[in-house]
């Protein structure tokens, strides 16, 4: 039985009419979801945005005049926020610009009516979140912007996954490595800093110069060498991950040890 809920309002935006159709019935499949626009360049679909005030848009990254990225670009020039944005393409090259984005997922073409059911779940719940949770407190408040999506590059996909989800982070030979209970893969931040800027600080810690710890993960404090301790983490390998000298003393304060 489909949920009694209220549909998300959606767009899509595509140059291709035939693109357009098929997305449309796909979404009318899985259902939670009703189109109320369509355009068929990215001048249209800023306008659309702007006057229908989405909750989600599907657009194509390759369209003539605005392409898809460049309608996030333009909406937040003229300081309008962005729905939820799903970017579509048959090409996945433009996958790391559209997390630069902060784009909520990003669909290979030909969509797959799975693939789209998964997006759309994700969607609700966000949608959800944004309800129920007070709005985020801005840099200038004192706590920096995190971001709500990180991508994760597993061979030749581009996975992208909600931050709550990652369990650690550790960097060797200046690749990042993100570690979730279901896959691992890398990151394309550049250090371990710029990752950690845009985590959580109340959830992401960092217990060593080469690892990025999720609190909530941790499930087991071992004690090791020289008063320091080793983290065994709720990953499928319970890795373990070294806490530095200082570290240590503020893991010791942390949890009264």
């Amino acid at each position: 039985m489909r949920r009694a809920t209220t549909p998300l309002s959606a767009i899509i935006a595509d140059d291709e009419e035939l693109a357009r159709e098929e997305l449309r019935f796909l979404l009318e499949e899985v259902g939670d979801v009703e189109v109320i626009g369509t355009a068929a360049n990215g001048i249209e679909a800023v306008e659309l945005i702007r006057r229908l005030d989405p909750a989600l848009a599907f657009l194509d990254i390759q369209m003539p005049g605005l392409d898809g990225l460049s309608v996030v670009r333009r909406l937040r020039e003229q300081q309008i926020e962005p729905p939820h944005v799903v970017f579509s393409t048959a090409w996945d090259q433009f996958a790391v610009e559209a997390f630069r984005l902060e784009a909520m997922d990003f669909i290979l073409k030909p969509v797959e009516r799975e693939r789209l059911a998964e997006t759309v779940e994700r969607a609700r719940r966000m949608v959800a979140d944004r309800i129920t949770e007070p709005g985020p407190v801005s840099a200038a408040a004192g706590r920096p912007t995190v971001f709500s999506r990180l991508l994760l590059k597993n061979g030749a996909r581009n996975m992208i996954v909600d931050p709550q989800e990652l369990i650690y982070a550790t960097i060797e030979s200046g690749v990042i490595t993100l570690v979730t209970a279901q896959m691992e893969g890398q990151s394309s931040f550049r250090t371990l800093e710029e990752l950690q800027a845009a985590l959580d600080p109340d959830l992401f810690w960092r217990a060593h110069r080469s690892y990025v710890v999720n609190v909530n993960r941790i499930r087991e404090v071992v004690p090791w060498f020289k008063s320091t301790y080793q983290l065994k983490m709720d990953d499928k390998k319970t890795s373990e991950i070294p806490v530095s000298r200082m570290q240590s003393k503020r893991l010791r304060e942390m949890l009264n040890l």
